[in-house]
């Protein structure tokens, strides 16, 4: 009997996306619909998303500058955006909405406006968009808790030791980029805020997952991606009070952001800036980027997160069930198997090379993964014990049996993944640690490639 059917069916139907119909070449011949397994990196765009933006594309006009007609169309469009994602996220009243490129960008513009001297708390298990932009702030690194208590019991003990008279902020995902596990945000913010600091959400991973609620969550700010967001038009957000955004420095100087400029008598410039969310959005807004991400929010919205949620939690059953019948493969956790965790699954093979596994993957089987560290490198480098190595050639097993691995392979998958996807992907692990690769594979230009020929 087959695993795929040894395995309960999902219990609804993918939300449809880009590229389902993309049919991609294999070494050992032939073509086979392409399996899209990295949904944490990009997600494909819903086809929702693309029809809005097709729709809108002949009317599109410059935002908040012109008066004609188009102009205002786009504006307005631009601003309900605004309105559907503070809905989408259960903004409070006073809360602001700021367009950015990219959850990396909403972290990076929030680190630029934090007050002089501010403490921040963060644990080294985040991404490296949330670990590495306070060069300007008092850092504490914490450790990598084993539980989620754990998590919010070092947090506490960092906080009653390290918070001075100044300001504090804490930095923490929502869902692991690597792991899928999801954090205790709530009880983090209510840490936070019981010894004064302040606390932002990345909620790259767990935005396109499962719902995300500032009010409810109590979190200060919220950071995503469009393009985790199956809206991958070069757009993202940070959202959450209005305070420090207003005080600080635009995050951009430039047309937008200023209300009035004017020459002072000795030469200068005297800037008048602006006070709202234009503050922090100097230059022509990418409102197609805006708009798709208002209308992925509309979609998961009217599909019924409950629903999503379900659909993904039976494909990750699928996935996690099929890899534990395979004793070579690791699965890498912070947490423990019971842990509540998003549809992204991480893993090394004993024996291989996790850059050859998924290479093979693509290669003869048509499935895209990810492999490497993921842009959390001391997290993977503690789950895999391993030191600060890099891969050596693709072609060959990375260590010996037993030894540790130097990066991983993940899967990750979403709402408008097939069940097809998902069972080919285990029966192809399984197939290749029982049978090994068709192929032979060499290291180009720092990808792992198939020879040209099978040599």
């Amino acid at each position: 009997m087959s695993l795929s059917a040894a395995l309960p069916s999902s219990v609804h139907a993918p939300l449809p996306v880009l590229g389902r119909e993309v049919l991609v070449p294999l070494v050992t011949g032939g073509e086979v619909p392409y399996a899209a397994l990295d949904y944490a990196a990009s997600a494909p765009a819903l086809q929702r998303v693309w029809d809005d933006v097709a729709a809108y594309a002949p009317y599109y006009g410059s935002v908040h500058r012109g008066a004609g007609h188009l102009s205002q169309l786009s504006t307005d469009l631009f601003e309900q955006s605004r309105a559907t994602v503070a809905e989408f996220l259960g903004c409070r009243p006073g809360d602001q909405v700021v367009f950015t490129r990219s959850t990396t960008d909403s972290l990076n513009l929030l680190a630029a406006a934090v007050p002089a001297g501010t403490n921040v708390f963060v644990f080294e298990t985040e991404h490296h968009a949330s670990l590495l932009p306070w060069r300007n702030a008092e850092v504490t690194y914490l450790g990598a808790p084993r539980t989620p208590g754990e998590a919010v019991a070092t947090l506490r003990r960092a906080l009653a030791a390290g918070v001075a008279d100044g300001p504090a902020l804490v930095c923490v995902t929502g869902a692991s980029n690597v792991t899928g596990e999801i954090w205790p945000v709530r009880e983090l913010a209510a840490a936070a805020h019981a010894h004064g600091a302040r606390i932002v959400l990345d909620a790259a991973q767990l935005a396109p997952h499962h719902p995300v609620d500032i009010a409810d969550l109590d979190v200060d700010w919220v950071a995503f991606s469009g393009h985790k967001l199956y809206a991958p038009f070069g757009s993202g957000v940070l959202a959450g009070r209005a305070d420090w955004l207003t005080e600080a420095e635009p995050y951009l100087a430039g047309g937008g952001a200023s209300r009035r400029v004017a020459r002072r008598t000795d030469g200068g410039v005297d800037v008048d800036w602006h006070t709202t969310v234009a503050r922090h959005e100097a230059g022509s807004p990418n409102v197609i980027g805006a708009y798709a991400i208002a209308s992925a929010c509309r979609a998961l919205t009217e599909a019924g997160f409950d629903r999503l949620v379900e659909r993904e939690q039976a494909l990750l059953a699928r996935v996690r069930a099929g890899l534990a019948q395979v004793p070579e493969v690791k699965v890498l956790s912070l947490f423990g198997d019971d842990a509540p965790r998003v549809g992204v699954v991480s893993f090394v093979v004993e024996g291989w090379n996790s850059s050859n596994f998924a290479a093979a993957l693509s290669a003869e089987y048509g499935i895209g993964v990810r492999d490497g560290l993921f842009c959390a490198h001391p997290l993977v480098r503690t789950l895999l014990g391993a030191g600060g190595g890099e891969p050596g050639e693709c072609g060959a097993p990375e260590a010996a049996p037993g030894d540790p691995a130097l990066n991983a392979i993940r899967v990750s998958f979403g709402v408008g993944t097939p069940d097809e996807h998902v069972e080919r992907f285990v029966d192809a692990v399984r197939e290749l640690v029982a049978e090994g690769a068709k192929w032979r594979y060499r290291t180009e230009g720092g990808r792992c490639v198939p020879e040209r020929d099978r040599g």
